[in-house]
């Protein structure tokens, strides 16, 4: 039997070769359904990248593909409040988002190439309202709704630990 695994920030997918359906007698398989379950293996998860806006950090998942930016955080029913997604275009653009199959409210923060905040928005679940940047920005941070308000997160706050 061959277990093989994929995964690359919350998305795991994996792969069982020789084994039957029916009783789940054999321990590897047993090992292999529960990371699938589970949703992966912390063990071989790759670290998130921290970001740090003032004393404040957030553990953030990178989209940094147009396949990856379109999936966003679409689908998801949980965000701890110290994560979030960090939007990565190759070039500063008016990039604009909306939450249609997203099911959680979020806040985002439109970040320039400078790495300074050029603004925020508050983003309600389910909506296709278009929330866009007033100026050019290469990221957007998208975390649980409030969090830079609780935080006292402002725009031309400086983001550290943005990938370049």
């Amino acid at each position: 039997m061959r277990f093989s695994a994929y995964i690359k920030g919350s998305r795991f997918s994996a792969y069982i070769k020789g084994s039957r359906c029916g009783a789940l007698t054999d321990p590897r398989l047993r090992l292999a359904l529960a990371l699938l379950l589970a949703g992966g293996a912390p063990a071989v998860e790759a670290a998130q990248p921290t970001l740090h806006i003032g004393p404040h950090t957030f553990q953030v998942e990178i989209a940094d593909t147009p396949r990856e930016r379109a999936q966003g955080l679409t689908g998801r029913s949980y965000l701890p409040a110290d994560n979030g997604m960090l939007f990565v275009f190759e070039r500063p653009g008016r990039y604009c988002f909306w939450m249609r199959d997203t099911p959680l409210p979020l806040s985002i923060a439109f970040i320039d190439a400078t790495g300074r905040i050029a603004s925020l928005a508050d983003m309600q679940p389910r909506t296709e309202t278009r929330h866009c940047p007033s100026v050019d920005v290469r990221y957007a941070l998208e975390v649980w709704q409030g969090e830079f308000q609780k935080r006292g997160i402002t725009p031309r706050m400086r983001v550290d630990g943005l990938p370049k």
